[in-house]
């Protein structure tokens, strides 16, 4: 297992207090087919995997994934297949097929069910994961999810074809700062936030990729999320996965399902309120121990 330098890789983000002794390893898990996943580990204790948001990588969870693991955790970030060094088929892929590759992580630990956190796009990936390998999850915590539904008496779609367009133009390096900043702003971060945190970070053909496996998928394949109890941690400003939507997974599935609202935050969520999203993680994950 390769050891990393967990300051070189955190110098450019404000940290949440003094984890230095959290160091930072990576390994690799062999699937067939050609599949090979990049995990980075952190910390000892009760198995919790992460997962990023549409077309970015596992280092945007890295700064909330230093103090989960201060604090008891074994965290694992896999790269999403297609991006960092983690590589496989793409093309013509379903959700069901990311979900797959988080099923081996889970698997190579030998340390019974995880906690799933996925972010955003992250959350679909969990929930498909809990849906498919009940047997590997002990909870999903859902950080900016949308739940790929509306409620019955909504005529609207969950996320519309020009939401679409603006969260693409966002990961799309080929346009001008100006134009991706504006996108980032309109989308992903809270009035008064700074988007600039995001110009960097996507991967563009993994963002196409991945939203074709979303609209492959029927949303009732993992809307449930299996059987897990669900965490849904909302962003008071999110204009992707909305407040006026906040408790459509709670209203289907009832009182497996706690709901939070984090504030000032929008569905980038993670650099906007690092430390609001971590202790609303502790306290619901406190309930298991």
């Amino acid at each position: 297992m390769e050891r990393l330098d967990q300051q070189s890789r955190m110098e450019s983000r404000e940290p949440l207090g003094n984890f230095a002794s959290v160091e930072v390893s990576r390994f690799f898990v062999e699937r067939p087919g050609g599949i090979r996943l990049e995990v980075y580990a952190q910390g000892r204790g009760d198995l919790l995997v992460m997962l990023p948001s549409l077309g970015r990588g596992a280092v945007d969870l890295e700064a909330i994934a230093t103090p989960l693991a201060a604090a008891g955790f074994r965290v694992l970030r896999p790269e999403p297949r297609g991006n960092g060094a983690s590589v496989g088929p793409l093309e013509g892929k379903t959700l069901h097929d990311w979900a797959a590759d988080i099923a081996a992580v889970v698997e190579s630990q030998n340390a019974g069910p995880a906690f799933i956190v996925g972010h955003a796009h992250g959350n679909w990936i969990a929930r498909t994961l809990a849906s498919d390998r009940p047997d590997l999850v002990r909870a999903l915590l859902l950080l900016a999810g949308s739940a790929g539904k509306v409620p019955a008496d909504h005529s609207g779609v969950p996320i519309s074809d020009e939401m679409r367009a603006v969260i693409e133009r966002c990961g799309d390096t080929s346009l001008s700062d100006a134009v991706r900043l504006q996108s980032l702003q309109q989308v992903f971060f809270a009035p008064g936030n700074d988007a600039r945190a995001w110009l960097d970070g996507w991967n563009t053909r993994l963002l196409t990729l991945q939203t074709q496996a979303q609209k492959r998928t029927p949303v009732d394949d993992f809307f449930a999320g299996g059987r897990a109890p669900i965490l849904n941690l909302q962003a008071e400003h999110d204009v992707i996965a909305p407040q006026r939507f906040a408790r459509v997974l709670s209203d289907a599935l009832g009182e497996r399902v706690t709901n939070v609202t984090i504030r000032n935050a929008a569905h980038a969520l993670l650099p906007e309120q690092p430390q609001a999203v971590v202790a609303a993680l502790l306290d619901y994950l406190a309930r298991f121990r």
